[in-house]
């Protein structure tokens, strides 16, 4: 199973846009968004994916937080409060905004996070702990989303 990670997209809808077009090409079976959405309408673009998102609240959305919930529920997303924990292919996941939270969730197999901006791929004692970094076109030349196999545990990074 080939998982899309997108993080800290901060509604920068062409990059949502062809965050959506690069996940869809890569024909993942889910997408996993680690927060700072910031308003509906990015919710809206996602809306166009062909797998199921799943996501964290970032500390930007905390002002639009009901808001993102509603309009989840209407394009059938789920989003919650992090950490969220998942079971997918045999492997258990957890999803944070902010990686101070990691520390509480040391047995999950594969840690998803933002927050920083920054590309983080780490493999420890048969962890990954990733991070695609840039999503929202703060940092010129430095957007991208992760593709992640839990089969394998490799992920690659796909920069637009």
């Amino acid at each position: 199973m080939r998982i899309g990670v997108i993080s800290d997209t901060h509604n920068h809808l062409a990059n949502v846009r062809r965050i959506v077009e690069l996940l869809n090409a890569a024909r993942v079976e889910r997408v996993i968004h680690t927060g700072d959405i910031t308003q509906p309408k990015t919710l809206a673009a996602l809306a166009d994916l062909d797998a199921p998102l799943l996501g964290v609240f970032g500390n930007n959305d905390a002002g639009e937080r009901h808001r993102l919930a509603d309009a989840a529920v209407r394009y059938g997303m789920t989003l919650n409060d992090g950490p969220l924990e998942l079971h997918l292919a045999a492997r258990r996941i957890v999803v944070v905004h902010d990686p101070r939270e990691l520390e509480a969730h040391g047995d999950a197999e594969v840690a998803l996070h933002g927050h920083t901006h920054r590309r983080r791929l780490e493999r420890t004692a048969g962890r990954l702990v990733f991070n695609p970094g840039e999503c929202a076109g703060h940092v010129a030349g430095l957007n991208a989303v992760g593709v992640v196999d839990l089969t394998t545990l490799d992920a690659l990074l796909l920069r637009f």
